[in-house]
């Protein structure tokens, strides 16, 4: 057998050593992990009729909002009676969907933050 030069040897082992870095570059595929059993989403609003409601849901509600302010991404829609002042903020849930209320804030009359579940039910007292 004749001997190798000691640049061919060197040549050699850098080919092996680059070649063996390639099989741990491999990644197995991810899986996505099945949803939880017994998962169900939301289907219907709360209870107070509120978080989920679209804009016509709280029209029915509470009456022709306040104020109705519209921009690109979100719609807020502010609903007062005299005793408190609720702000409902629409975000459509997936693009080409009606907006629906995720965000509540509420108030007193004299500015100071309330539940909104005690506004709400001020407001459906009308």
């Amino acid at each position: 057998m004749a001997a190798r030069s000691p640049i061919s040897a060197a040549i050699l082992s850098l080919a092996l050593l680059s070649l063996g870095g390639c099989g741990a570059s491999i990644v197995p595929p991810a899986t996505t992990p099945a949803p939880a059993a017994g998962f169900t989403p939301a289907s219907r609003p709360e209870p107070v009729g509120v978080m989920g409601a679209d804009a016509r849901g709280l029209v029915r509600l509470f009456g022709e909002p306040r104020l109705d302010i519209r921009d690109p991404a979100a719609r807020k829609l502010q609903f007062a009676n005299g005793q408190c002042v609720l702000d409902t903020y629409l975000y459509p849930p997936a693009t080409n969907r009606e907006p629906i209320v995720t965000h509540v804030d509420a108030r007193n009359n004299a500015g100071t933050d309330m539940d909104w579940n005690a506004c709400v039910k001020l407001l459906r007292e009308r």
